[in-house]
């Protein structure tokens, strides 16, 4: 038996190699000429795009009473404090939501909203940020530390009269 050698055929075809090799080609020289502004339109800036200027003890006040208001509906929530503590500043459709979540919890823990102290450990607000969207309206973010657990709790108040009204509060 001879050893004949097969004869090796390339499935592939040649392909020129590019400087890019199938990357994304970067012009790596910087540009020369200013960046390009975006058309303007009639100089109107978009809503909530505009900046507020705020007093700073408007902003205190604000973070301040952000702060005990979160204080109260975490405490609402937690069963330690009736929700009524809380109806002349919430909206109806925050008020029912803090009234539904106290309930729910109550429920899961085997006691009635409101009544006593019955977490055994209290939560506490430890800061809070505020965002003025206008003059009437603020938003807060605020850390809430339950235990060893942290929380954010996001807020909206409109000004309504003399009287800052929350008209929505999410918990996270």
């Amino acid at each position: 038996m001879s050893a004949s050698s097969p004869e090796l055929v390339g499935l592939r075809l040649s392909v020129p190699v590019a400087p890019t090799q199938g990357t994304l080609a970067l012009a790596l020289l910087p540009r020369q000429g200013p960046p390009a502004t975006p058309p303007r339109s009639s100089g109107a800036t978009r809503p909530g795009a505009a900046v507020v200027p705020i007093d700073r003890r408007l902003r205190r006040t604000i973070e301040e009473w952000t702060h005990r208001f979160t204080q109260a509906a975490v405490e609402i929530v937690g069963g330690d404090r009736p929700v009524t503590q809380l109806v002349r500043w919430t909206s109806p459709d925050v008020y029912a939501d803090l009234r539904l979540r106290a309930h729910l919890v109550a429920r899961a823990g085997g006691h009635q909203p409101g009544l006593a102290r019955v977490q055994p450990v209290r939560p506490r607000v430890l800061s809070v940020h505020a965002c003025f969207v206008t003059e009437q309206v603020v938003e807060c973010g605020v850390h809430v530390r339950h235990g060893e657990r942290s929380r954010a709790v996001a807020v909206r108040f409109e000004r309504r009269g003399q009287r800052w009204i929350c008209t929505a509060l999410d918990f996270a």
